[in-house]
């Protein structure tokens, strides 16, 4: 019905999160090997692991829009959704974005924050297996 609403929302949030730390953080510099030639890039910002995040929602929430669009739930005229048509389907909307709409919300930002950890974890492998690389300063 409307599930897809509650991780758009959370891209919306996210996206301005992203947006307003970008602006008030420049892009820290890299970790250069050996004579320059080749370089390793020792630290992710956390502004581009927030993108993931913002990706990863904006692209669930049109893949569920489509599906919903695809099935009539969400209709070109007003109100849109055609459970708020009535009291008793609106109602079962609710529900189900409090519901369904949270739990994939959460499950995308759970499978960001596995992210997280294993990206972490390989920087610190490429920091410790090249102990002459000075870690890029936030």
């Amino acid at each position: 019905m409307a599930c897809f609403l509650v991780p758009t929302a959370e891209a919306i949030i996210v996206t301005i999160v992203t947006k307003a730390t970008k602006t008030k953080r420049p892009a820290a510099p890299e970790a250069e090997m050996g004579n320059g030639d080749t370089v390793i890039k020792a630290h992710i910002p956390f502004v581009r692991k927030l993108n993931w995040l913002t990706n990863l929602l904006w692209g669930g929430s049109a893949l569920l829009a489509f599906e919903h669009v695809w099935h009539g739930e969400v209709v070109p005229w007003f109100p849109f959704l055609t459970a708020a048509n009535n009291p008793q389907d609106t109602a079962a909307m609710l529900h189900e974005m409090s519901t369904v709409g949270v739990s994939m919300a959460a499950v995308v930002t759970v499978v960001w924050a596995c992210m997280l950890i294993v990206s972490n974890a390989m920087e610190k492998r490429v920091l410790n297996n090249a102990p002459h690389i000075a870690p890029a300063s936030n």
